[in-house]
């Protein structure tokens, strides 16, 4: 998922077009952007287009639902355990026992185990829990940062670049303990794209996978931006080319350009071709 659309599900008029849009996922939101009044109405609006929406567009589905503990949640977790919903967004998990929890519920509504949990970090006990909440279940299938839940509170600048690497590695490091990715959280200043875009490359040097975008102008920066650069693909090639030379004459070292090649290099190198090539077969597609 490298872009993640915002939604409101109290906004039944932006569906239709959000999903004729390039992001390569829609995540519905029954939390923050509903008010309370209006919850079981979005509720019931947005399970109604999902048992209708049409599959295989390719793309993936989420559904932010209101968090474990509150009076909507079950209800939430009911209305949306659909075929058409691919991930559950938890907000405000602190606890492994939250995501267990969810997932037991899942099992009832989900039995065979298809819809899976995107866990926000967005308190200071979840960001230092991280990793208990990325390994809490086989259903969680990745960890987002939600900035405005964990800063603001704090006083922490939103734009203060240091703060932002040391809580991207964090969670980065924590997800791939579990070995699932990890997404930035969003950027609300829809009117600085350059700014936006330069956030999202600086998540794509800690690791991260890709980007909520709170408004559709942003979705193509960060389809680019998550990509693999043309040099990086190119010198990935180099190295599995190497890798399979090295195999045929029966050597175990490797040295491109002058850097010894060992497995975690070459890992990486078959995860940025594989990449590059998914989304160059899919733009052909």
């Amino acid at each position: 998922m490298r872009s993640k659309l915002f939604v409101p599900a109290s906004r039944p008029d932006l569906f239709a077009k959000a999903a004729a849009g390039p992001a390569d996922a829609l995540s519905f939101d029954l939390e923050d952007a509903v008010p309370e009044a209006r919850k079981g109405e979005a509720r019931e609006t947005l399970a109604a287009y999902l048992r209708e929406a049409p599959s295989g567009s390719g793309q993936i589905v989420v559904v932010r639902v209101n968090a474990p503990g509150t009076a909507h949640f079950a209800a939430d977790l009911e209305a949306v355990a659909l075929p058409r919903t691919d991930l559950v967004n938890l907000p405000m998990v602190e606890e492994p026992a939250a995501i267990t929890d969810a997932a037991a519920r899942l099992d009832r509504l989900d039995p065979e185990g298809r819809i899976r949990l995107l866990v926000n970090i967005e308190t200071p006990r979840s960001l230092r829990r991280a990793a208990d909440l990325a390994c809490a279940h086989p259903r969680v299938a990745g960890l987002q940062i939600g900035y405005a839940d964990l800063l603001e509170p704090c006083g922490i600048d939103r734009d203060d670049a240091p703060a932002l690497a040391q809580i991207r590695v964090a969670v980065r490091l924590a997800a791939a303990e579990a070995r699932v990715p990890a997404y930035d959280g969003a950027f609300a200043a829809v009117k600085e794209p350059e700014a936006f875009r330069a956030e999202c490359e600086a998540a794509r040097r800690h690791g991260f996978a890709g980007k909520t975008c709170i408004h559709p102008s942003q979705v193509g920066i960060a389809n680019a931006a998550f990509l693999p650069r043309p040099d990086e693909v190119e010198w990935s090639r180099r190295i599995l080319a190497a890798a399979a030379e090295a195999e045929t004459r029966g050597l175990g070292a490797i040295l491109v350009d002058g850097r010894m090649i060992d497995p975690p290099f070459l890992a990486r190198a078959r995860a940025v071709v594989a990449l590059s090539d998914l989304h160059a077969g899919t733009q052909a597609r």
